[in-house]
């Protein structure tokens, strides 16, 4: 699964077009994601890509990147599970090289859906 462009409103994934913040794994995507705020989000909030086992969460934060909570690094950390967090642009070539190289990633990317 190849994501093929981004803008601020839409990305779009092999011939599909996604209008909203989704999350993904490397082969499949998961669904629309919700648009709590990056710095509200919890560890309970990812427990659906948490079942796919990744090694890795790429989150695209929207067109700025945005910090999330210490507390959802640490707790992804102490799983074995690295967060890497940018803008939506960078977090979607970010996921497409790790996915690329044959490792277990999931993203979650945000769009500016206002």
């Amino acid at each position: 699964m190849t994501i093929r462009d981004v803008t601020d409103k839409e990305l779009r994934i092999g011939v599909q077009v996604y209008r909203r913040s989704i999350a993904l794994t490397s082969d499949t995507v998961i669904g629309e994601w919700s648009n709590k705020p990056v710095a509200q989000l919890r560890e309970p909030d990812f427990a659906e890509l948490l079942e796919k086992n990744p090694e890795l969460i790429v989150l695209g934060t929207g067109p700025s990147n945005v910090i999330p909570p210490r507390e959802l690094i640490f707790a992804l950390a102490r799983r074995g599970i690295g967060l890497e967090f940018m803008d939506t642009a960078a977090a979607a070539r970010t996921f497409n090289v790790v996915a690329g190289e044959g490792r277990s990633v999931a993203a979650v990317l945000y769009l500016n859906d206002s």
